[in-house]
């Protein structure tokens, strides 16, 4: 039985659809005014995890992720730059896209954007003030009333008392409680604004989440999913406007992923230091970055660093050995040996489901990845043919691919591998004449350009490393 850590409850619960066999989950999106950075990628990718193994487990996942094309930071980018904000939004939305296929993220069933969700908001806000929810403010701002909902904080425990004693209004504001937030924003001069019953403005940013997952996946949710940054307020505030609309439990399950940490510091564009989902793969493959998520608990900070990035590529190549082919030579098993093979790919399948079981255990599920590559290792290293590594490597990829990992080995040109191939052969002349010293050599010396040599029982093997 799948069991999942709720935010809302603080306990690990066994996870029960809304319909049965299907997830209905939303994924808090980017705000697209500039490159999404590392940061970004590792949620993505949680949540990735996340879908995959659900649909492994024999769920149908109605996935949506949002966009926020309308906010201030993309009015001041577009300013800056002189450009519409949102043509620059929408550059920003397919250049993202673009990055999560390089990182292999399976591409959301559905990707609403604020600016094409405007009519729904309207609606929405209309509602809210109809219920008593909500009020308009006499400068053309509507904000939600806090004090309406008996159940505000609920998600991140906090009192509204407490929060009152820190919260001041702030010039210009015409709300009348200090935590009363904004559902729509009267316009500026020279910023994008749509028309309302308030006047023109655009909204704030927790109704279009509210909005967005209402028109995708209707008044309830299995999983609503996010950085653990959005707890408060971005998540309150939607679950208090939501349930104060439609009178319903908004989501059963709020997952919510750790921040990544570059020195010690949550990453972030506003800090200024992040590491672009770009610049990252210039220089490293994308699955170091999902064994880097994979590697952490997902609810758990995680180090974004040289050393962990190093660890991680380590653990790539480790498993990547898995799948690579039994030498040319191979004489094949002995019936004891393949049977203790077939057994350590079941044992590997079953203790991968456990370990996913329980909250989404990822790196169990590695731990368990890496015991049958070692089984398969071995088998190949006592002479396994390739038929008899067959069936073992086919659930090593199967479990491999649940988490989305590709595990492709690096390729050269056919000349190259030509070359390759002589040099190796020429070695093995070298080391029947035990010319250990020259056979050290040529290895060492084809590390040095980035190919491996590994010689086993049955003969030699390389491999662009």
């Amino acid at each position: 039985m799948l069991k999942i850590y709720n935010t809302l409850t603080r306990k690990t619960e066994e996870f029960q659809t809304l319909e049965p066999n299907l997830v209905k989950m939303y994924v808090c999106g980017v705000t697209v005014y500039n490159d999404a950075h590392v940061g970004h990628a590792m949620s993505a990718l949680v949540f990735d995890i996340i879908r995959r193994y659900l649909e492994y487990r024999g769920y149908a996942v109605r996935h949506v992720m949002n966009y926020t094309d309308v906010d201030d930071k993309i009015i001041a980018r577009a300013n800056q730059l002189g450009e519409d904000p949102l043509k620059l939004s929408q550059r920003y939305i397919e250049d993202y896209a673009r990055d999560l296929k390089a990182l292999n993220v399976l591409p959301p069933t559905s990707t609403p954007q604020v600016s094409k969700t405007m009519p729904l908001i309207i609606q929405f806000i209309e509602g809210l003030i109809e219920k008593g929810h909500a009020y308009a403010a006499p400068n053309g701002d509507v904000y939600f009333s806090v004090t309406s909902d008996e159940d505000y904080g609920k998600l991140s425990g906090r009192k509204l008392e407490e929060m009152q004693a820190g919260a001041r209004i702030e010039v210009g504001e015409a709300k009348t409680h200090p935590m009363d937030f904004a559902l729509w924003k009267a316009a500026k001069e020279g910023e994008i604004s749509w028309d309302s019953p308030w006047g023109r403005g655009r909204p704030g940013w927790h109704i279009e989440c509210s909005a967005m997952n209402l028109a995708e996946l209707g008044e309830q949710i299995d999983i609503h999913g996010g950085g653990n940054d959005l707890v408060f307020p971005h998540h309150e505030n939607e679950i208090a406007q939501s349930e104060c609309y439609t009178g319903k439990p908004f989501a059963r399950y709020w997952v919510h992923n750790g921040m990544l940490q570059l020195g010690g510091e949550k990453m972030s564009k506003s800090m200024g230091n992040m590491v672009t989902i770009k610049q990252f793969l210039a220089k490293r493959e994308a699955d170091v970055m999902r064994m880097l998520v994979l590697n952490g608990t997902y609810r758990a900070p995680l180090t974004f660093n040289d050393e962990t990035l190093d660890a991680a590529q380590k653990n790539v190549e480790r498993l990547k050995s898995a799948l690579r082919p039994a030498f040319a030579s191979a004489g094949g098993l002995a019936p004891d040996s393949l049977s203790a093979l077939t057994a350590a790919a079941e044992t590997a399948k079953t203790n991968f489901i456990e370990a996913m079981d329980n909250d989404f255990n990822t790196a169990g599920a590695v731990a368990a990845l890496f015991e049958l590559s070692k089984s398969i290792n071995a088998a190949r290293d006592n002479g396994a043919t390739g038929e008899q590594l067959k069936s073992a490597q086919e659930t090593f990829r199967e479990l491999a691919g649940v988490l989305g990992l590709r595990l492709e080995e690096k390729k050269g040109s056919g000349d190259a591998d030509a070359f390759v191939n002589l040099l190796v052969e020429v070695r093995a002349e070298v080391r029947k004449q035990k010319l250990w010293a020259l056979s050290d050599y040529i290895r060492d010396k084809l590390k040095e350009l980035g190919v491996t040599i590994e010689d086993g029982k049955d003969g030699t093997q390389w491999r662009y490393s």
